[in-house]
Parts: structure tokens; sequence; C-alpha cells
């Protein structure tokens, strides 16, 4: 996995990208605490998962940040991370079976070729107005 960190604030894991060839067993990519959750995991084969649901829980969020996430099915991406001030950080080509995290700071893509692509982000959306701010560039 290779992971972004920001400039200005240097602990701070604002992106990161997890390609097939980082995939073992169960790993937990994402903090507990940020809304966004995901994990990767290889998978033998005839393995079952108890069937189950998930239950309502009560959480108390006074203000989210969206995050984001791309997943690559085919095609190539290139993407731009920013930092929490703007400035680009790293920019990065994306490839089938790649997946790319945006947990807080910017980010822009470029399809450089006919892609399919799976998107994810927290909700709820209330429109572009109220969910996002364009980055000069």
């Amino acid at each position: 996995m290779k992971k972004i960190y920001s400039r200005v604030e240097p602990d701070r894991l604002l992106h990161f990208i997890q390609t097939p060839a980082d995939f073992g067993i169960r790993e937990e990519l994402i903090s507990q605490g940020e809304i966004l959750q995901l994990s990767c995991q290889a998978v033998p084969g005839n393995t079952k998962f108890r069937p189950h649901r998930h239950i309502p829980k009560k959480v108390e969020i006074k203000e989210i940040t969206a995050q984001e996430s791309w997943v690559i099915i085919s095609g190539r991406v290139r993407v731009t991370f920013y930092d929490l001030d703007d400035v680009i950080l790293e920019k990065i080509d994306l490839e089938a079976g790649d997946v790319s995290v945006t947990l807080a700071g910017g980010h822009g893509y470029e399809i450089l070729e006919d892609s399919k692509i799976l998107e994810f982000k927290t909700g709820p959306y209330l429109g572009q107005a109220q969910d996002k701010v364009f980055i000069a560039g």
C-alpha cells in the first residue's frame, strides 16, 4: 500500500493506493475512527462467510467531510492528490484492480483510456454546493 501524508499536518494520512499485489490476510486499511471503512483480504476458494445483517447504531457526529474511494475495474486513470492547502502532493497512474482512497485533502482524476470505475463515498449527499469546493488547476 502506498500512503500519502499531509505536508501541512505530517502525521495525517490523507490518501492511499491499494493494488492487487498488496492483498494478503485480512487487513483493516482505515482506522476505526474514520467514517469510511475499508479492508482487504485474499480469500481462498470454498470459503464461507456466515450470513448476517448489520444493526443500527447511534453515532453522534457534528460535522463530516466526505471520504471517497475509486476502484478501477478496467482501463487507466491518473489521480492527482492534493494536500489540505490545495497544493499537489503526487500524481499516480491507476490500472485495473487498483484502489484510490481519499480521507482528507483533495483529488482530481484524468481518464487516460476507456475505463470502468466503482466509486464509493460517504453520505448523505446533499448536492454539489454542499459537497465540494473546486481546486484551481
